[in-house]
């Protein structure tokens, strides 16, 4: 098989090691970390070094692949954009669970991330580098442009179009014939029942506009930044 590496130690990564161990077409050969030690590991993989060994790291090893398994869509984005740099040759490959669903005519891009029961209805399109996580529906002709993502218990009618690295925060419901801008947030458990704009945050039921954003806004946050800050986390995934 040939031999891929996964960009990111978190609990996203463990996620995305276990779907490509049960896709059962790459061999995964290591991680790239920028925060963790060499050669510690996660599950039995150990992190080959941070991003400034990753041009050595690849064509020392025969590496053909990589997935970034950041579950920031800014961040993802960044991270992408400086693998294809650095190994301009190296595949963004899909992680699809195969307990995954994926209907007739949908249209993958490359970098993607497709979790365990998952549902993408017919004649939907989705980009690159996007997430779409645990349990989440996205109806029939839905479009979700690059580095854009999904979250957990998501469900989406037909004719979404979801904007370039937005994000649909846990368990939000949307309606059908919803378009989301870009560089939106709608925030977890709303209820979307018109279309949002680029570069806001959202959610309620129904979800209303709560504030503006910049591009590079956080909105994914560990575990003690949630303890200390819940005020501000309501769109939080």
């Amino acid at each position: 098989m040939k031999k891929v590496i996964i960009f990111g130690a978190s609990g996203h990564a463990k996620v995305v090691i276990d779907i490509i161990e049960k896709q059962n077409e790459y061999e995964i050969f290591g991680l790239i970390d920028s925060y963790k030690a060499k050669d510690s590991c996660l599950f039995e993989y150990k992190i080959l070094g941070s991003e400034d060994a990753l041009k050595k790291i690849v064509s020392d090893n025969n590496i053909y692949g990589i997935v970034i398994a950041i579950g920031d869509n800014c961040t993802r984005k960044s991270i992408v954009n400086k693998v294809r740099t650095i190994c301009p040759d190296l595949h963004f490959i899909n992680a699809i669970h195969p307990n995954a669903i994926l209907g007739k005519n949908v249209v993958l891009g490359v970098g993607n991330v497709i979790m365990p029961g998952v549902i993408v209805n017919s004649d939907t399109t989705i980009g690159d580098s996007c997430i779409v996580n645990t349990n989440a529906s996205v109806g029939h002709d839905s479009i979700l442009k690059d580095f854009s993502s999904v979250s957990p218990g998501v469900k989406i009618g037909g004719n979404l179009e979801l904007g370039f690295c937005s994000a649909i925060s846990i368990g939000a419901t949307v309606i059908e014939n919803i378009t989301i801008g870009d560089h939106t947030i709608i925030g977890a458990a709303a209820v979307v029942t018109k279309n949002f704009p680029d570069c806001v945050v959202a959610y309620g039921s129904p979800a209303k506009i709560i504030r503006a954003r910049t591009e590079d806004d956080r909105y994914l946050f560990s575990s003690a930044e949630r303890k200390g800050n819940r005020a501000v986390l309501k769109y939080e995934e």
